[in-house]
């Protein structure tokens, strides 16, 4: 029986961390849980009596109550003191009672749990989500808060912490917010924390998109930038190899040889006044006038 409270001591010794002045409430549990397993935790009771004074008379059966009382005292004393830090163990070396040292470190850490709970709760109002940051390692941290909250026997209900989570949403989720507070399901706090999941990714993926096309249009202005209308045509004009349409016009025109019909030059054969057809259209023009002449005169 004896080895199998060793083995019993050995196992939780191990899982059992070393209070270091911070999370008590947490740390407490999990002493008066060991104690308790080990049948020992009665020793920390503020109504248990004392021990009477060893008489010569005693039973046999007063004897070995007194024997075991001692000894419980002693494993109780020394599973507390194993369970403190190097820091917090010194202290507490020269007070032989066991419920002494317990409750000496209750009063002395519970009051200061007390302002702690007091930071937690301001601290937990006043967190904030960030468009800066992921969203969910976000939520995760509001929850170590939460957890601490726990420890220190401050149970918030998780409705509450969905819509806390809700209000917290940066400006940038306003209208994700106003749709989710609209929708009359309760979502449970792994649902809304799925559902912020996916929003998250699919915003990033838009913005992925919308810096793509950004870019490409950014591309696209720096090309017309560099590029206007028209300026290529200007290029060519101010280039030394322009030609103006007229300057080209003028340098593939034919040059004006001999005419055909009289052999002078500077005129080509259709512009000749020696022409035979050009000759009988005038002579025809001048008869023409001479008649309408003749006949204004007639009249007369």
């Amino acid at each position: 029986m004896e080895g199998e409270t060793i083995k019993i001591m050995n196992q939780d010794l191990v899982r059992l961390d070393r209070f270091d002045g911070s999370n008590f409430t947490r740390w407490q549990d999990n002493v008066r849980f060991l104690l308790t397993a080990l049948k020992i935790f009665y020793i920390l009771d503020p109504t248990l009596a004392l021990l009477p004074e060893p008489k010569e008379n005693d039973t046999p059966q007063v004897v070995a109550a007194r024997k075991k009382r001692e000894e419980d005292e002693l494993i109780c004393r020394g599973h507390i003191l194993n369970a403190l830090s190097d820091k917090l163990y010194d202290p507490y070396t020269n007070t032989y009672s066991a419920r002494e040292i317990w409750e000496a470190l209750e009063n002395k850490y519970k009051a200061e749990e007390e302002g702690t709970k007091k930071f937690l709760i301001s601290q937990y109002i006043d967190f904030k989500f960030f468009d800066e940051k992921p969203l969910l390692p976000q939520i995760h941290e509001l929850q170590v808060i939460v957890n601490k909250l726990k420890v220190l026997k401050i149970e918030l209900l998780e409705a509450f912490q969905v819509g806390a989570i809700v209000a917290k949403l940066p400006s940038s989720w306003k209208v994700y917010r106003k749709r989710i507070l609209h929708k009359s399901e309760d979502y449970s706090l792994e649902e809304i924390q799925k559902h912020l999941h996916i929003e998250e990714e699919s915003r990033l993926r838009d913005k992925m998109v919308e810096e793509s096309n950004g870019g490409t249009n950014k591309a696209n202005a720096v090309s017309k930038a560099n590029h206007p209308r028209g300026k290529n045509n200007n290029d060519k004009r101010n280039s030394g190899n322009y030609m103006s349409p007229k300057k080209n016009q003028e340098q593939f025109k034919g040059k004006k040889g001999p005419c055909f019909v009289c052999g002078k030059p500077e005129h080509y054969a259709r512009e000749c006044r020696y022409r035979k057809d050009l000759k009988e259209a005038v002579v025809n023009a001048i008869d023409e006038e001479i008649i309408a002449t003749l006949s204004d005169v007639c009249v007369v």
